[in-house]
Formats: structure tokens, sequence, C-alpha cells
């Protein structure tokens, strides 16, 4: 093998499936990267039994090639090279990195013992990457992280005709998001479970490119699903169970009591001071009230933190508490300047959107469902 190819973009190529590698592989050979040299392009590859990454780059080939070697180490090297092409060369035990007059020799690890990546299933539809991308940061902070509840670490991925909606939570947050897309079965029905974090570094790499998602099979407890933009692709093994049934949360607008309109830069200006004098598990307490949202955290035996915010109040004076990080989280998630809070009662769940200005009326293709907490007397 001997290419030469411009390092930006090798570097970024590499740092993207090098991102996916384990850090402490079950297998060693798992931690090694595909590097494959033709056809006028250079493609690298990850695989971990779990999820796959796969990206082509232009380069210059001069003699095609086949290696396999450590893939964290040549994203390290590659992002430190002086010049603005690297060349790559390669023999049957050893790849030669080098810019300039740097350079760098990797041993290449046993290719006949790397296992061959998944095959992407047959196309599902075509969604815009920008629009999956926002879709997903929308919902992926209300996704849990415990292990243990590995269905609550995933996103519900619920496909109905052009609509698509994602949904997450970890039992104390739901966050919903439902967009258009453009599916290959005007009248598919599909579900599935995707890891969070595999949705996330996926829509984020893919952003700007229209992104082609393929769904495997969903109901034999080895789902796969799939994405292509780009030059790019990943695959991911779908979480097996059932994802609760949490739909019911969302507060119909007929049993709606207040809403609340407020300033979503200064609300979190706010959360963020007052809850510094607030412990961990406890919540901060805000009052909505005669034009002011006056927010209360701390203590009288410990320090105590006051400061109130204008806001727009429809209906019945609301006092609840909530998770700092949680109402932190999902002010951040509806990316709008004006947040919304819709409230049937202060001990049940709030519903927080976006607006793009004070007039607007709330959308229903999204929400952020906050879980009070209990307030001490």
């Amino acid at each position: 093998m001997k290419v030469r190819i411009e390092r930006e973009v090798l570097a970024e190529a590499i740092g993207w499936v090098a991102k996916g590698l384990p850090s402490r592989p079950s297998v060693p050979i798992l931690a090694g990267m595909l590097v494959e040299a033709g056809d006028g392009q250079v493609t690298l590859s990850g695989f971990d039994y779990e999820t796959s990454a796969q990206v082509s780059v232009p380069a210059e080939v001069a003699d095609e090639g086949r290696y396999l070697v450590s893939g964290r180490l040549l994203a390290d090297i590659c992002r430190s090279m002086p010049r603005d092409s690297v060349e790559l060369s390669g023999e049957a035990a050893r790849v030669q990195v080098s810019s300039g007059s740097s350079r760098f020799v990797l041993q290449t690890l046993p290719l006949g013992e790397y296992p061959a990546l998944p095959d992407v299933p047959a196309p599902t539809g075509v969604v815009s990457g920008d629009v999956f991308a926002r879709a997903v940061a929308q919902v992926v902070s209300a996704a849990g992280r415990d292990d243990t509840l590995p269905v609550f670490t995933g996103i519900r991925l619920e496909i109905r005709g052009s609509k698509v909606s994602l949904l997450a939570t970890d039992r104390y947050r739901l966050a919903l998001r439902t967009f258009e897309w453009e599916p290959v079965d005007p009248a598919i029905e599909a579900d599935a479970i995707v890891p969070a974090r595999t949705l996330a570094e996926v829509a984020k790499a893919m952003a700007g490119h229209d992104v082609t998602l393929a769904l495997g099979a969903t109901r034999t407890g080895d789902g796969l699903i799939g994405f292509e933009a780009g030059g790019r692709q990943a695959t991911g093994r779908l979480i097996d169970g059932e994802f609760p049934k949490v739909r019911s949360l969302i507060p119909a607008e007929s049993a709606i009591t207040s809403t609340v309109r407020v300033d979503t830069a200064a609300l979190v200006e706010a959360v963020k001071r007052v809850a510094l004098v607030a412990e961990r598990t406890a919540p901060v307490r805000l009052t909505f009230a005669d034009g002011t949202a006056t927010l209360d955290a701390g203590s009288g035996e410990e320090a105590q933190a006051s400061e109130s915010v204008d806001v727009v109040l429809t209906g019945e004076p609301v006092v609840s508490g909530f998770n700092a990080g949680y109402l932190l989280d999902g002010l951040a998630a509806i990316g709008a300047p004006v947040a919304h809070f819709a409230f049937t009662q202060p001990t049940k769940p709030a519903n927080l959107t976006g607006l793009r200005s004070p007039d607007d009326s709330p959308a229903d293709d999204s929400a952020y469902i906050l879980m009070p907490m209990r307030l001490p007397n």
C-alpha cells in the first residue's frame, strides 16, 4: 500500500472511526482499525460487535493495500502531523505514516482474526441530516445512563409513514421529538430502541448530508440499524426490550390549568446561579405569580439563594420544584429563545417546549416532560 492524502481529511475520518473503538476491548483485535486503499480512495473501518463505523475519503493511491493497525494510536499520530499531506505505506508486518520529516512505523495486527463488518440493512427512508441531528440533540439528554437498565439507555424510534418520533426517558424526565422524512414505503410502521450514544454520535457526524436510515429486524432480539451519509456508514445493534409507555405523561391540552412564557437565556442564568447553593438531590423551587418567576434554593441552616425573572403567566399561580440539572438540560434541549411551561397541577409533570417568539403557539411535535420534586415544608 502507498497513498497520499490531505492531513485534515485523514485526521477527521480516522478520528470519527476511532471514537467508536472500545478503550478496553473484550478481544484485543477489536482495538484495530482496518485501512484499505484502492480506486482513488482510502476506506477506514472499525467494529466492536455492537457498533461499526466506516468512512471513505479521496486519496492519491499509488499501490493498493489492506492492513489492520491500532486505531487510537493512528488517530493520535495523524492529528499531530506537521504538514498538509500524509503518506501511508505498508508491507506485511508494518505500516509507515509520514509527513514532512516526521515518520512513524506501526506494527500491523493479524488481519485474518478481524471480524467482518455487518451488512447495512435495506434502506428504510431518508431524512435531512440537520433535521435528524437537531431532533436527536433535543431528546438525548433525557436518556438514562445506568447500564443495568438498558432499555432506558436507548431512544425509542417510532416510524409511522412520513413521520418519525424519538422518545427518551430516564424515569425522571421524558423528551419527545417528531419530524418528517421520506420513507421508502409510505405505509411503513416500525418501532425500535436505539442506543442513545450510537444515535447521538451518528447524528452529529452526519449533519449536513441527507441521511439514509436502514432498519433491520426488530423482533428477533438481534435487530440492526444502519446509517449512510456523506461517504460515512455506521451500524448499531438495537436494544431488545419493552420501552415504557410514557406518552400518557404528556399533559393533554384540555387538562392544562396554567402556562408560563419566559426568556430562555434569562431563566438559564438564574437557575445556574441559585443552583450553586442547592444540594445535588434538592430541588430548586419555582414560584410563578404576578408576572414573576421567583427561584429559591438552599435551606435555612445552609447557604440560600433567591432570584426573580419576568414571565407571562396565564392561569393560576404555580409553585413547583425541579432538579436543577434536569431543568437546565430541558432548557438547552428546546433550543428556542422563549421557554413555554404547561402545568396541570404543581405535583404533576410539567411540559416544557420552545417558542421562536413570545407570540408563538406551542408546537405539538416536541415535548420535554419534567417530573417535579417534593418541596420541603
